[in-house]
């Protein structure tokens, strides 16, 4: 198991970032609640990471934060609930907000999210109550800090486009329509918003796919 990564960043995208440790390039797939976290390219980034099996492909899931990793493991869990899912859920809620839906049973929230329907919702409420009281009073470690250490969340990089245009680029990575996407951006957007406000606002206000 490949539980953490330290290295250079040398690309990063909405869904992906190419961490480079010890001569070699690995391919972490993360949630947007990460991507907005990350340095810029060619600085040192810690990510924990969850690694992947499958008959078919090997992937390596990452996390600026241990809490939204172990959150994942715990979603995984779940009846119906594969990887992909569980970093689309992480890429509209971190896991301090996950947990705030479960214990004020917020379907509404969740059905929000791409590739959550009703029952998914549901059925998530049901068996994550009792699972997330395995992460309440944890502290979320910020990649490059000691563990256990409160942190407060770094800040965002300079964006390189706009921030409407990447907010709507994660949508459609997300898997939402691009007409759908624009209107979700456009109907809450306001000037000086950061891209992650914007995803956020967005996948709050938009009708369940």
């Amino acid at each position: 198991m490949i539980g953490r990564i330290r290295g250079i960043l040398i690309e990063k995208a909405p869904a992906q970032a190419l961490v480079e440790c010890s001569g070699l390039g690995y391919e972490v797939d993360i949630p947007y609640t990460t991507f907005f976290h990350l340095p810029d390219a060619g600085q040192e980034v810690t990510l924990h990471t969850h690694f992947v099996v499958r008959e078919d492909a090997q992937s390596l899931y990452g996390f600026v934060s241990r809490l939204d990793r172990d959150l994942f493991r715990l979603l995984i869990k779940v009846n119906g609930v594969g990887p992909k899912l569980a970093a689309g859920i992480l890429s509209g809620l971190d896991a301090q907000q996950f947990i705030h839906c479960v214990e004020g049973r917020d379907i509404k929230s969740l059905v929000k999210l791409p590739g959550v329907g009703k029952k998914t919702a549901e059925r998530l409420l049901i068996e994550m109550a009792d699972r997330i009281k395995q992460l309440e009073g944890r502290f979320i470690p910020v990649a490059g800090q000691a563990d256990g250490a409160a942190a407060e969340a770094p800040q965002l990089s300079p964006a390189s486009h706009q921030p409407a245009d990447e907010a709507e680029a994660a949508l459609i990575a997300l898997g939402y329509k691009p007409q759908e996407a624009a209107r979700a951006i456009a109907k809450v957007a306001e000037e000086g918003m950061s891209s992650e406000a914007l995803i956020r606002l967005a996948l709050r206000n938009m009708i369940p796919a």
